[in-house]
């Protein structure tokens, strides 16, 4: 039952919690130092035996959740920790996006970051997500978002034997289930599709190019105009995204955040602009796969991380990569120079793939009904290696 108590108790008897008799779970809301680090490394404690999970590093997760983070420009959130024992076993947060809000209408709120020991604890740290957005007067939740829908999304359901690439996510098998046993039904998923770079270009896209000719320009990002192109690469995706399921677009600031990784971690030619008699109609960016170079940091930086982070980053390389943004704009979309457009950045990235030597790309995520999308990928040897679920839950009427 949610109260508005600070904490919830949820005394488990021999005829009640299965497996944990006579212990006390124990719900806080995150309002302290101790709480945030609990929050934050709980993920950790909960994958010490799952040898495909990876640690984010634990300084960017603070910034993830910090309260001047560009999210909360347009957000309000709430996190939750459960122990059990005095030992945390779980989490969970609550979100309120005014954006989506103002743009869908529909009365619903996120929720996110969902981890926890077992089906009970994940039950009842619904329960208590759940009770804060129908006290603000929402009519559903939806989730996971971590915390938007454009950073990390859904809930993996497919694919446990590989693990996450960067800023994808990890989860226990039973997850699903136990969201499904609170109430919540699929909504959508996100597939993650998986590709080697040095694939055999279909020959009707290779013809399509041709047709196209000098009109078409596919370019590496400059990086001596960073700014102009960080604007640039924003003003393509939030057009090329704005009607897909859910669609929030990104802020000034929320993009901007990616303006270091790519003026100093990333290959320049790992982004790539497409013009068309002159003007940027398409975009892509491939990120090298963080987590791949991170695995053995156990989310710390200090003392030698940083030096290993950037070494292997910078002289080693990762062999790894996901395509994490990319898009055409609108008025290209399901046209046969929609797809020209598409193929042409991808063609021009996988390139600069190759020759830095990666060896797997992720193209992620891809929604389920994106036919003409998945028809692309599939058409250049990508397979689904693993899929990504969004759930949701309605309790009041319509708005």
């Amino acid at each position: 039952v949610y109260t508005n108590q600070r904490k919830i108790y949820l005394n488990c008897t021999r005829g009640g919690c299965t497996g944990h008799s006579m212990t006390e779970l124990r719900i806080t809301a995150v309002d302290n130092r101790r709480e945030r680090r609990d929050f934050i490394a709980v993920q950790q404690r909960l994958y010490r035996d799952d040898r495909q999970a990876v640690t984010p590093l634990f300084f960017e997760r603070r910034q993830t959740f910090a309260p001047h983070a560009p999210f909360f420009d347009h957000a309000q959130a709430r996190f939750w920790v459960a122990y059990r024992g005095g030992e945390p076993v779980g989490r969970i947060s609550a979100q309120i996006d005014q954006l989506h809000l103002e743009r869908h209408g529909d009365g619903c709120g996120y929720f996110g970051v969902p981890e926890a020991a077992d089906a009970e604890v994940m039950q009842a740290l619904l329960t208590h997500a759940e009770g804060w957005l129908r006290e603000a007067g929402l009519r559903g939740a939806r989730g996971p978002f971590n915390l938007s829908i454009n950073q990390e999304c859904g809930l993996l359901v497919e694919g446990f034997d590989t693990p996450p690439m960067v800023f994808m996510g990890h989860a226990r098998p039973f997850y699903g289930a136990a969201i499904e046993q609170a109430g919540y039904v699929p909504a959508r998923d996100l597939l993650a599709y998986v590709v080697r770079p040095d694939f055999t270009a279909p020959a009707v896209m290779k013809r399509l190019l041709r047709q196209v000719g000098a009109a078409l320009r596919v370019r590496p990002l400059e990086v001596a105009r960073i700014d102009e192109e960080v604007a640039l690469l924003r003003d393509i995706f939030n057009d090329a995204w704005a009607d897909n399921f859910g669609f929030v677009p990104f802020t000034e600031r929320e993009f901007g955040e990616l303006r270091p990784l790519l003026r100093y971690l990333m290959d320049h030619r790992f982004v790539q602009v497409a013009e068309l008699d002159g003007r940027p109609v398409a975009m892509i960016a491939a990120l090298p796969n963080l987590n791949e170079v991170i695995a053995d940091l156990d989310g710390r930086l200090l003392p030698l991380g940083w030096a290993r982070l950037l070494w292997r980053l910078k002289v080693r390389h990762p062999r790894s990569a996901r395509v994490a943004l990319m898009g055409v704009r609108r008025e290209f979309q399901h046209t046969r120079l929609g797809g020209t457009l598409a193929f042409a950045v991808i063609e021009a990235v996988r390139w600069a793939l190759h020759a830095r030597g990666v060896r797997d790309v992720e193209m992620s995520w891809i929604l389920e009904d994106n036919k003409g999308m998945r028809d692309i990928i599939e058409a250049i040897g990508g397979r689904i290696y693993k899929r990504y679920r969004l759930y949701e839950k309605l309790w009041g009427p319509a708005p």
